[in-house]
């Protein structure tokens, strides 16, 4: 199965890209599944049709879905939602807003994964496309299988034998006092049974010609830095991006004087995303006199954004930055295709690492780990430069 994320900062487009995107799959013969997994949806506007949490046909080949972190609560986690409810009405609230706060901080990016990896098991799909959450909590679901995998392996799972143990002697005592029950074994069972689909699912997130991401991102000084620091933590967890949209970009034949400063900013910053995240492919995509909802206009994207290729395909197979820790050293690698380090000059300012080549300067945006440290040498090897970090 191919598994394409399509993210960016909030209001860029990133929806009606990945409806677009979906339609093009389709046409080209591929069975397509589009899954928003944004708590805020508009998948379904987009379409201009009713979606529901399981997949819905919208034409031939073409599916559509919204992630309901309620359904997927109860259908997968009943037990853990059963005791969550139970300790929040103990605690004095109703059943329906004890129902709707079971759902605790973090379940939505959660769940996402693991209704990735359904789909990528049952196999039913040519293509997932995954309309995904702005940039921040997309991460933060993207390092999950790493952060949940030494947070299970070396606290829950010594927990969850004590708290098994202990029930039976503790809970005569508790339940009187706290108005609720110890979680019993199905509860404690079902978190770990989780951690072992994201961590499986990892092996699928990093697979670079399986699973890319592609930056959604429109003409902006702040939308730019941040799918900038997007990139770099995408990078960090060796998930791939071959792929940027430039999204609404005011058209040539738009002369209104009231327009003209836009335009000469939006001119700026095109170049500032061909040159910061170069050798990335960048595709260009106009602002449109109309929303991009209903069939017509999300056809007219899909035409713009692909005439007549195929976006099922990789468009490009390098990992174009790649983090690096051994034995303590940070090493920051580039791709820099041709560039010789004579050519090459650095320095870094604030989370800003600056790279000069020639007359074209790129910042790059570091990941924490290395917006502390200070660069403590470079150099080229294999077109790659490697800057170690101290």
């Amino acid at each position: 199965m191919r598994i394409i994320l399509m993210t960016g900062k909030g209001g860029v487009g990133k929806t009606s890209v990945a409806a677009a995107t979906g339609l093009q799959c389709a046409q080209k013969g591929y069975k397509t599944l589009v899954l928003s997994t944004d708590p805020a949806h508009s998948l379904a506007d987009s379409f201009d049709q009713e979606l529901s949490h399981e997949p819905r046909q919208i034409q031939d080949n073409l599916w559509g879905a919204e992630l309901d972190a309620l359904v997927e609560l109860a259908e997968n986690w009943g037990s853990v939602q059963k005791y969550i409810t139970q300790v929040l009405q103990a605690r004095g609230l109703e059943g329906v807003q004890a129902e709707e706060l079971a759902i605790l901080p973090g379940m939505d990016e959660i769940f996402g994964l693991v209704r990735m990896k359904r789909h990528y098991d049952e196999g039913e799909y040519d293509v997932l496309i995954v309309d995904s959450a702005p940039t921040g909590t997309a991460l933060r679901l993207l390092s999950l299988p790493e952060v949940g995998g030494w947070y299970m392996r070396r606290f829950y799972k010594p927990l969850q034998g004590i708290s098994v143990a202990l029930r039976p002697l503790v809970e005569p005592l508790f339940k009187p006092i706290a108005g609720f029950s110890l979680p019993d074994r199905e509860v404690m069972d079902a978190p770990y049974e989780f951690y072992e689909q994201i961590e499986a699912l990892e092996k699928v997130l990093t697979d670079n010609n399986q699973t890319t991401v592609r930056l959604v991102m429109n003409p902006e000084r702040m939308v730019i830095k941040e799918s900038l620091r997007a990139h770099a933590y995408l990078s960090l967890y060796n998930v791939a991006t071959d792929l940027v949209i430039a999204n609404r970009i005011l058209p040539d034949d738009v002369t209104d004087p009231f327009f003209l400063r836009w335009k000469e900013q939006q001119q700026q910053y095109k170049a500032e995303i061909h040159e910061n995240f170069h050798p990335l492919p960048v595709k260009e995509v106009p602002l449109y006199s109309e929303e991009m909802c209903g069939m017509e206009a999300l056809q007219r994207l899909r035409d713009t954004l692909y005439g007549d290729e195929d976006p099922s395909q990789v468009y490009y197979k390098e990992n174009t930055i790649r983090v690096i820790q051994e034995e303590g050293i940070y090493r920051l690698e580039l791709y820099l295709p041709g560039i010789t380090k004579d050519k090459i000059q650095l320095s870094k300012t604030g989370d800003e690492l600056n790279i000069c080549i020639g007359n074209h300067r790129r910042n790059l945006v570091l990941p924490q780990a290395l917006a502390a440290l200070q660069p403590s040498g470079a150099k080229m090897e294999e077109d790659y430069l490697r800057i170690q970090f101290s």
